[in-house]
């Protein structure tokens, strides 16, 4: 659009809406815009997403049909991203939780419940 059309619909929605209606109309609109445009870019980047983990399949289909033997750099590339990504989702064996002895939970209970003995005599 150029300026003349954007003058002529500002005169327009001026005389239609009137100027104390007009600024929340036009907030109204730009705000809608904004949506609008990001829903556009969350789509264009959830199907980038789903495109490339697409082509990632496949390549690993291509790989998983020569036995993982004699890869192309492309294949071989889309490997070492899944093995990452795999990786990156299983925790390392030092993070995961030691499950509490009973030994251990009993001598927790007795010493909180010492702590609270001591607050009730104070």
């Amino acid at each position: 659009m150029g300026f003349w059309e954007l003058l002529v619909i500002a005169v327009i929605a001026l005389l239609v809406l009137g100027p104390e209606r007009l600024p929340g109309a036009i907030r109204s609109t730009v705000k809608t815009i904004r949506s609008i445009k990001q829903f556009g870019s969350q789509m264009q980047a959830e199907l980038s997403e789903n495109l490339r983990v697409h082509e990632l399949h496949r390549k690993l289909k291509d790989a998983e049909s020569k036995n993982l033997l004699n890869l192309t750099p492309d294949e071989q590339a889309a490997l070492d991203e899944l093995r990452a990504a795999a990786k990156s989702v299983n925790p390392p064996p030092a993070d995961l939780a030691k499950p509490e002895t009973r030994d251990t939970a009993a001598v927790k209970t007795d010493t909180d419940t010492k702590s609270v003995e001591h607050k009730h005599e104070n």
